[in-house]
């Protein structure tokens, strides 16, 4: 639908374009996992020193991954507050809301005082601001995946579907380089701890960063036109009074599949590129043996992955559209389980074996992450469509990423230092997925504005 109508029938403005479109859906995810990738990379380098008492490092690790999956608990609240007002107000207006609030808790991160300055609020200050990132996430990605797919041309939403979904390789890239940079400009003399430069001030200029980010995808969002799914839900009086209360009602089963259909997703995506971090810089002798490689050396080989996580998602769009969404993934899940249990051999087989498993790993996340951005929203209805799509995406948050890096922790402790749980526990979260997956059905050629 290229244009909407008023109530008189008169035509309307123009809708978006699809380069402004594809441009909005992906500047905000991009900025959102971007402040995300730059917390779990501090999670891992820094705040184990600054927010945490001196003593065992494996509890500070810990604690810190603790905090960073706090932010999971509040993305359903965020779902909730946002997917509320993307369905009665519209939207564009709940998409810079959203934007704005994670930029300003980011931005905030990089103001705060270390443990050492004010003991035990520094961590209690993380929390909360924690907290504000995962509420407003909780409302970003599902607006960002409704502006693409509402508007996507006929047969073609699961390829503008990927875009937002592009935001996650692209704020990797943009975040860890970052890092590197400063990393390289604070050198330190200890591979295994940053610079005193580094811990004291330098790991603040990423998320101080961020507000620049933020002012560019404010200015893309307010140049947008509400959808025409939107307008029609308007137009017809089709406007809930209480999504959330619509949406478990009338699509409680929706809820539960769209949940389970992104839990492998999840539990992929932080195991890569949190939980990898911490092992792949761990000293092979430490108490917690891990791979031993220098910070620059193993985030250099996580970019390479990465790359392939963005061909890999964009390439999936069109394959979601010629054979269907649901049996695309139902291939690319059982790939991931096959994956975790191959997880032992390939991190044996020295720094071959260990860029294999990191590009394979995140072509995998790649061709799981892409169709997800068409699959939830098409599985509800465009009056509780944010709602709907948006509890599913954050409650998977919660049994996938909120406790993948905890888990894996324990799980790589519980091994002796050896990976072969953490794969088996990635093939168990996806054979849920593959399950939800059989019981679901194809939705790739529902109608979208209905």
């Amino acid at each position: 639908m290229s244009s909407t109508a008023t109530a008189a029938g008169a035509p309307a403005a123009p809708a978006n374009s699809r380069s402004r479109v594809i441009l909005a859906s992906l500047i905000g995810t991009t900025i959102e996992f971007y402040d995300f990738y730059v917390y779990a990379t501090a999670a891992v380098l820094v705040f184990p020193h600054l927010f945490f008492p001196a003593g065992n490092e494996t509890t500070a690790l810990l604690n810190s991954f603790a905090i960073f999956g706090a932010a999971m608990v509040a993305r359903p609240i965020g779902a909730i507050f946002f997917g509320h007002l993307g369905d009665k107000r519209g939207r564009k207006i709940t998409l810079v809301g959203a934007l704005l609030t994670m930029g300003i808790a980011t931005f905030l991160i990089g103001l705060l005082p270390t443990y050492a300055m004010v003991g035990w609020l520094a961590p209690g200050l993380l929390v909360i601001l924690r907290l504000a990132q995962g509420f407003a996430l909780g409302g970003e990605w599902s607006g960002a995946a409704l502006v693409a797919t509402e508007n996507a041309p006929p047969g073609k939403r699961a390829i503008f579907g990927t875009f937002p979904q592009l935001g996650a390789p692209i704020g990797f890239i943009i975040a860890n380089g970052l890092f590197l940079i400063i990393a390289a400009l604070l050198p330190s003399e200890d591979p295994s701890r940053p610079s005193t430069a580094f811990l004291e001030w330098g790991w603040r200029i990423p998320f101080l960063f961020s507000i620049v980010m933020v002012a560019v995808g404010l200015w893309v969002r307010l140049n947008l036109v509400e959808s025409a799914a939107f307008e029609k839900t308007v137009e017809t009086g089709k406007v809930q009074k209480v999504p959330l209360a619509a949406a478990f009602k009338l699509h409680w089963r929706e809820l539960i599949l769209g949940t389970f259909y992104m839990l492998a997703t999840y539990v992929l995506f932080y195991l890569m590129t949190t939980f990898s971090l911490s092992y792949g810089r761990a000293a092979v002798d430490a108490a917690l043996p891990g791979l031993g490689y220098d910070y620059r050396t193993f985030v250099m080989m996580m970019i390479v992955g990465v790359v392939f996580f963005g061909i890999f998602t964009l390439a999936s769009g069109p394959w979601a559209d010629r054979w269907g969404r649901r049996k695309t993934l139902i291939w690319i899940t059982l790939a991931i389980i096959l994956f975790g249990l191959v997880w032992v051999p390939m991190l044996s087989a020295g720094t071959f074996g260990v860029m294999a498993w990191l590009i394979l790993g995140f072509t995998l996340m790649g061709m799981t992450f892409g169709p997800m951005g068409a699959l939830l929203p098409e599985l509800f209805p465009a009056n509780v469509r944010y709602t709907g799509s948006g509890i599913s995406y954050n409650v998977s948050s919660i049994l996938g990423a909120a406790v993948a890096p905890f888990v894996a922790v324990a799980l790589w402790s519980y091994g002796g230092g050896s990976p072969f749980w953490v794969g088996i526990y990635l093939s168990s979260m996806a054979a849920l997925t593959l399950i939800a997956l059989i019981l679901g059905k194809e939705t790739k050629d529902v109608d979208i504005d209905a």
